[in-house]
């Protein structure tokens, strides 16, 4: 086998397994997709190959079908689904029952990985200062009562569920905030694992198409706001990523009103119990794998063997202060 054989086998094995995390996070109310393919490396990739889809699209109905798939990365998109597909799929079943038998570990090992990702993710932020830091503290603030919001009852037709897919997948590129926690929130988070599990393919099929209109239209937006405000888009997710935090604190509990939910009450453990000590252990390996994880892409990125796209969130600024965008060859 050549070098260049084994070299590519390499990069599709790194991206399906990036694509198998990102699926994971993604079945976990609380846990962003966005925050795991920023800590990879391949963030702006991801956004950029979605964008496009729909230059893609135009060239395949005007039959110009060579031209489009050389422009489109469909190896990155085709590995990188593929790897989320099969997460999504043998992951939402264990997920399920974990978050019902063992959910103070689940959240627990999870919070250690985004309080890591926050750790990392405001290191792309070029140059902090008092209008970055402002908009950190404003989207945390949004996500906090965002994720402190009660689900709702919602219809089960599916034009609702096209809406959902459409709705959540923008929350699911989003570092900080997530798609699932967002099915939560309009009541189709428990109904759509179950279509998952019982394999209801017309419903999920609605819903991925909702999710593909809903990610193309999406990328263009975040594209655009990462190629002129890059510190200001990263600060924000930043303050998504911090808010998100309260809805994965392990410890909380729910007050009834008459039998009924109400609301849900966050508390600090009192004793250092062995669930306790345990939880804590689960915050600190969920913590150290980001912090890994992070340093074996920057060792991947020094050694050039991540492409362009996928470092241009991490480039120092210009000499006159402004960003540079290496994947066009320009200034946003």
């Amino acid at each position: 086998m050549s070098r260049n054989a084994m070299r590519n086998g390499g990069r599709h094995a790194t991206i399906f397994l990036s694509g198998f995390l990102i699926g994971t996070a993604d079945v976990i109310p609380g846990v962003s997709g966005g925050t795991v393919a920023f800590v990879l490396g391949i963030y702006e990739e991801l956004i950029d190959a979605i964008r496009a889809a729909i230059p893609f699209l135009r060239r395949m109905v005007s039959l110009r079908w060579r031209e489009a798939l050389e422009e489109l990365p469909w190896r990155f998109l085709l590995t990188l689904v593929a790897g989320i597909g099969t997460a999504v799929l043998s992951m939402a079943r264990l997920l399920h029952w974990a978050l019902e038998t063992y959910p103070v570990y689940v959240y627990a090992l999870f919070f250690g990985l985004i309080v890591a990702s926050v750790y990392v993710v405001r290191t792309r932020v070029r140059q902090w200062g008092p209008l970055t830091l402002l908009v950190t503290a404003l989207f945390a603030a949004g996500a906090y009562v965002l994720v402190g919001l009660r689900p709702v009852q919602t219809p089960e037709a599916l034009w609702f569920i096209f809406l959902s897919g459409m709705i959540a997948i923008c929350a699911m590129i989003l570092p900080g905030i997530s798609g699932a926690f967002i099915l939560v929130l309009l009541g189709k988070y428990h109904y759509l694992l179950g279509a998952l599990i019982r394999f209801d393919l017309v419903t999920i099929v609605v819903f991925i198409a909702g999710a593909a209109v809903g990610i193309v239209s999406f990328a263009h937006i975040l594209r655009w706001l990462l190629d002129h405000y890059h510190d200001l888009t990263v600060a924000a997710l930043v303050g998504f990523m911090l808010g998100a935090l309260r809805e994965l604190w392990p410890w909380k509990s729910v007050r009834l009103v008459d039998d009924v939910p109400a609301e849900r009450v966050f508390f600090f453990p009192t004793a250092l119990t062995s669930e306790v000590a345990l939880a804590l252990g689960l915050m600190a390996l969920g913590s150290a794998a980001v912090i890994i994880l992070e340093r074996m892409v920057e060792r991947r990125k020094q050694r050039g063997s991540l492409p362009a796209v996928a470092t241009a969130a991490f480039v120092p600024e210009s000499g006159n202060g402004g960003p540079v965008s290496t994947d066009r060859g320009r200034r946003p």
